[in-house]
């Protein structure tokens, strides 16, 4: 256990590094593994109910003006739906309560009618994209290919809804895809595309470290995997959103190495002048009120905590700020009075409407399903921020790309 002494010493020092930041533009990852080692026992023991302990507060101050100094005061929201077409999965991850197998009672396919109607449904709401993700279904195929069933959905929804944004399937369903027809990922995407993807969620990462992937989704993609098809998108011009799951049994050194892994990935679509890149950071904070038993046993908790998740939310901002400018909570996991605290913490955007949500509801999440423009609105507004409506690629709606 640290002394009195031995935490001030530790506050002292990351305030002095916390001055640095401003005008460096952020932190190194030595720097970041710093604040989180330090910082992080801190927030397990602290209640967000309470004034806010003096290295917590240097955190979110200095996450807070960095964001304001990076992307300024208005805070965006897109107007979606979030369509999970199937359940049905291969696999079996050790954080998951939604997949199911296909014999199961309460196991679901959507066809391609309820798929039409929950987008129809969508538009007319004002949606302007469709997020659509599923299970890994063997028997999604139209005759015997799997990349032409997913094709088949594409065509489908951007013929009847050309102008809706189609943000569609992870880089675990490209490579799904991509096994069960002995195509490569580049032929996948490139066939996903030109049917009309716009861009692809940066899901399945969970965290990018293969022993901790080892444990809790050992069926997934590696490391590897995940870096090269997110890198082949951009290369072929398919936008990616990513993505953390946190708050299990990684390690703040494996939090820094997944950031240095997305890092890099946005460097390289830089250096190497992709047409696309990575629009958004988005921390998933682990839900385990119904998740499997043995990870329930491994982490401890079963919803997020607070604190600890806005630790880490600051440090990302903090890290990755420089060249993944846009942050985002899951109002999902933390609920919409979370989400709305990490707009103080680095986050300059809340996410979706989505309208449907069975995923992380599946898992015993708290947040909801769906929540309205209106109330995403009021939440901004709470801190005197600027709400604005935009597209997936973060153009604010009614104004030039």
């Amino acid at each position: 256990m640290q002394t009195t002494g031995a935490i001030a010493r530790h506050e002292a020092q990351a305030f002095a590094e916390l001055e640095e930041v401003l005008a460096n533009n952020g932190i190194s990852a030595p720097q970041a593994l710093h604040l989180l080692t330090t910082a992080l026992p801190v927030a397990a023991v602290s209640d967000p109910q309470d004034p806010l302990p003096p290295l917590l507060r240097a955190l979110q101050t200095a996450s807070d003006r960095l964001r304001q100094q990076q992307v300024g005061d208005t805070v965006t929201y897109v107007v979606n739906r979030n369509i999970n077409f199937t359940n049905i999965c291969e696999q079996h991850c050790g954080f998951c309560a939604f997949r199911r197998d296909a014999t199961a009672a309460d196991a679901y396919w959507l066809d391609i009618d309820r798929i039409l109607g929950k987008v129809a449904d969508a538009v007319a709401q004002g949606a302007t994209e469709i997020c659509m993700q599923g299970g890994l279904n063997p028997a999604a195929k139209e005759g015997s290919s799997t990349l032409r069933y997913y094709q088949s959905l594409v065509r489908e929804i951007k013929t009847a809804f050309p102008g809706v944004h189609l943000h569609a399937f992870s880089p675990q369903e490209i490579q799904f895809i991509a096994r069960e027809d002995g195509l490569s990922y580049a032929q996948v995407i490139d066939v996903l595309h030109q049917s009309g993807v716009d861009s692809m969620p940066g899901t399945a990462a969970e965290v990018l470290v293969d022993r901790v992937r080892s444990r809790i989704c050992p069926e997934k993609i590696n490391t590897a995997t995940w870096l090269e098809i997110v890198e082949t998108a951009h290369r072929l011009g398919v936008w990616t959103t990513s993505t953390m799951l946190c708050g299990h049994i990684e390690t703040p050194a494996d939090q820094v190495a997944h950031l240095q892994h997305l890092q890099r990935l946005q460097q390289k679509a830089l250096e190497r002048d992709y047409p696309a890149r990575i629009t958004e950071f988005i921390l998933l904070p682990y839900v385990g009120e119904l998740a499997p038993k043995a990870m329930r046993q491994w982490v401890g908790h079963l919803q997020p905590q607070l604190l600890p998740t806005l630790v880490l939310t600051a440090v990302a901002r903090l890290f990755l700020g420089q060249w993944i400018v846009n942050h985002q909570p899951s109002w999902v996991k933390l609920g919409l009075g979370g989400a709305t605290m990490a707009l103080d913490w680095g986050c300059n955007d809340l996410g979706g409407t989505l309208m449907e949500e069975h995923i992380t509801s599946a898992a015993g999440a708290q947040g909801g399903t769906g929540v309205s423009p209106a109330n995403l609105v009021a939440a901004i507004r709470s801190l005197g921020r600027t709400p604005r409506q935009r597209t997936t690629l973060y153009a604010l709606v009614g104004e030039p790309r």
